[in-house]
């Protein structure tokens, strides 16, 4: 019989065997977390050495930073004209983010999703105690916040980077991870299901994000001590290296697990410890599979609809901001004409703020994997399965999805278009020829979006098992060979593997090409038609 309680006998064998597996299935993921969280500290510093070789060099670019209160609220924190202090400004607001993110998902995926699915139940039937799955999460997810920030530190060491301050950074990195495994942990335990328990900790994530950025942009410093991804930006790597802060992190973290295991001592397996908000008394008719994907998706898609609207405004409102530093001649104003390749002027502001709308199509191009993800979800929960008893057959079904996926794809950019434009024309622009362009600039890009969705579903169709590491593997790729992340490492305009590099810029008026915009439609219905006759012909639920 097993022991209750973490710390019992039975509980570690149980934890440790459930860990062994969470780690066979993370062994297609986590890997893909540590490399991208090690690769951007790598990338930053080659960009520093390669764009900023010179102490003047450094200079110019710290004062372009400190005129910009969005700039210097970017990285955070107090920034030097040094190569390591300015590597780890660049990257350091986005690497604690990602180990947060992987956390959360990780603790997730281990605890309340295996709860949904009835897999935890069948495991504590056995001589497995009840905080062994929790246990085994927090370890796994721990260890893949410690494996990115320990590879990152190791690596920075290897290219020459100062011993000490790379550790501090990869601990604190790893912290950052540490945290938020606790909140995702907590939050597994108030709510009965996977999806919403995710929404908590990534909505945690987002408001500590903005605490943070608010903090460094206002000058209100004392907003970062509230926030667990300030505190990262406390430990001050290649500076103080304020090694208590760490302990601040790893403090927070211990109290959240043990709320967590608390709270599971409180609650029913498969139940929440918060009260379920009921339906409507009477549902409504569900009248096909495009009626069903609407309601299983439209809670998600007004999320990303506040989101893309909020970055798009944020976008156009920072409009005379970036036409006062496109006027100032530097280093990153040089950088920026040649990834733009448009001259100095009126042109060359347009084709920056087209540059933040391709930032928010690579975004939404995520939005199509997550909603293939969700077919491969549906499918495993045996729920779709269940559907197939009904005249809805799997192509009706997974059509549904596909169409509703499609359509929510082009309405988030139409979205994105809109506000921009907007706001850009009551700034700085014209109201009657801007807007126009803006939207029409925005719409260009969905075709890549559903491309990239498109691989995901043959994906799905051809290697059900492996599609949900292949499709963040394909938005992954996407995104690090494209535009907005290649010139990071000197890939100008992005590489001819990934849809986005036949979208055009409409926003300054290059002519509008049918060639691209149809062959990329060409491939999308192709990808997606081959996706759907795999999933016709292969065995369901496999």
């Amino acid at each position: 019989m097993a022991v209750n309680g973490p710390l019992g006998r039975g509980e570690g064998l149980g934890a440790g065997v459930l860990a062994r597996l969470a780690l066979r299935r993370e062994r297609a993921i986590a890997p893909w977390w540590i490399l991208t969280i090690v690769a951007l500290a790598l990338v930053m510093v080659s960009y520093i050495r390669t764009n900023m070789a010179t102490y003047e060099l450094k200079l110019a670019y710290l004062q372009v930073i400190d005129a910009s209160a969005f700039l210097h609220a970017l990285g955070g924190g107090v920034v030097e004209p040094r190569l390591e202090v300015l590597a780890t400004w660049r990257s350091g607001g986005f690497l604690y983010v990602a180990s947060a993110f992987a956390a959360v998902l990780s603790v997730v995926r281990h605890t309340r999703r295996e709860e949904d699915a009835g897999r935890s139940e069948l495991v504590l039937s056995g001589t497995v105690g009840r905080h062994a799955p929790l246990t085994a999460a927090v370890l796994v997810a721990g260890g893949i916040s410690l494996a990115g920030g320990a590879l990152t530190a190791a690596v920075l060491i290897g290219m020459g980077l100062e011993p000490t301050g790379s550790l501090a950074y990869g601990a604190a990195i790893a912290v950052a991870g540490w945290v938020f495994g606790g909140v995702a942990a907590v939050a597994a335990q108030l709510v009965r299901n996977a999806h919403t328990a995710t929404a908590i900790g990534l909505t945690v994530l987002a408001v500590a994000y903005v605490t943070r950025f608010a903090a460094d942009a206002t000058g209100q410093t004392w907003l970062t001590w509230l926030t667990p991804i300030g505190w990262s930006h406390l430990v001050r790597p290649y500076q103080e290296e304020r090694w208590w802060v760490l302990g601040l992190s790893a403090l927070v973290a211990a109290i959240l697990y043990a709320v967590a295991y608390a709270l599971l001592d409180r609650r029913d397996l498969g139940s929440g410890l918060l009260p379920e908000r009921l339906g409507r008394a009477s549902a409504l008719e569900l009248r096909g599979p495009v009626s069903l994907a609407w309601r299983l998706h439209r809670a998600l898609l007004a999320r990303w609809a506040v989101g893309v609207a909020a970055f798009a405004a944020v976008g156009g409102a920072l409009s005379p901001l970036t036409r006062d530093l496109l006027s100032r001649p530097s280093v990153v104003v040089d950088n920026i004409t040649h990834f733009l390749g448009v001259p100095m002027g009126a042109t060359q502001l347009a084709a920056y703020s087209w540059y933040l709308i391709l930032i928010l199509a690579y975004a939404v191009a995520l939005y199509p994997v997550l909603m293939t993800l969700r077919l491969r979800s549906e499918e495993t929960s045996g729920r779709a399965e269940t559907l197939q008893a009904t005249p809805m057959t799997r192509l009706r079904w997974a059509g549904g999805h596909l169409l509703v996926t499609a359509l929510g794809t082009a309405g988030l950019m139409a979205l994105a278009g809109v506000v921009f434009g907007t706001v850009y024309s009551l700034l700085v622009g014209d109201l009657a020829t801007d807007l126009p362009a803006f939207v029409a600039g925005a719409l260009s890009t969905v075709p890549a979006a559903w491309c990239v969705g498109a691989v995901c579903v043959l994906a799905y169709g051809l290697l059900p098992r492996a599609s949900v590491a292949l499709s963040w593997l394909v938005w992954t790729l996407t995104a690090v060979l494209g535009q907005v992340v290649g010139p990071l490492y000197g890939l100008w305009g992005g590489s001819p593997a990934e849809p986005f590099h036949y979208v055009g810029n409409a926003i300054i008026g290059t002519p509008f090409a049918l060639g691209p915009t149809a062959g990329l439609i060409t491939t999308t219905a192709l990808l997606a038609a081959a996706g759907l006759l795999a999933l016709h012909h292969r065995d369901f639920g496999a």
